[in-house]
């Protein structure tokens, strides 16, 4: 299978707003609809489809921000595989891909990402990446983990 990440423009926006995640996760992350309102608003974003096979399988978005010191953290965001592709191996394999991608666009440095304390299977997902809970929260309340 053919795994590729492409950024979200005017051909695939559309597809992009009808993925859904499992009814179980709605609470976890944000429509993509939600999302890519907040590329628009922060131009830092980046969001992209996942893709399996030139098939739309997920959306995640990505990007250097700018933290409290004046500095930048690069953010691994909103990572979501459509319900219907779920427990194929499809979070873990494009987890991989977008650390790949961050590490060419950024240089090796800390990744950064949120997740919500309940939501168990994200964060042994991003655990077994080796991202640790820095004790710290967002604005939502998520715990904010890193990987150096």
């Amino acid at each position: 299978m053919e795994l590729t990440i492409q950024p979200v423009d005017a051909t695939n926006r559309e597809d992009v707003l009808g993925l859904t995640v499992h009814p179980g996760q709605q609470g976890f992350i944000e429509t993509p609809a939600a999302c890519l309102q907040d590329a628009a608003d922060y131009p830092e974003f980046r969001p992209v489809g996942l893709y399996a096979d030139e098939v739309l399988v997920g959306f995640a978005m990505y990007g250097a921000l700018r933290d409290s010191a004046g500095g930048r953290n690069v953010w691994m965001d909103r990572l979501l595989i459509d319900a219907q592709y779920q427990g194929e191996g499809l979070g873990r394999s494009f987890t991989r891909l977008l650390l790949e991608r961050l590490e060419q666009e950024y240089g090796r440095q800390p990744i950064y990402l949120s997740v919500f304390e309940e939501n168990l299977g994200a964060r042994r997902l991003y655990e077994s990446f080796g991202f640790e809970f820095i004790h710290e929260y967002d604005a939502d309340g998520e715990w904010i983990y890193r990987k150096t």
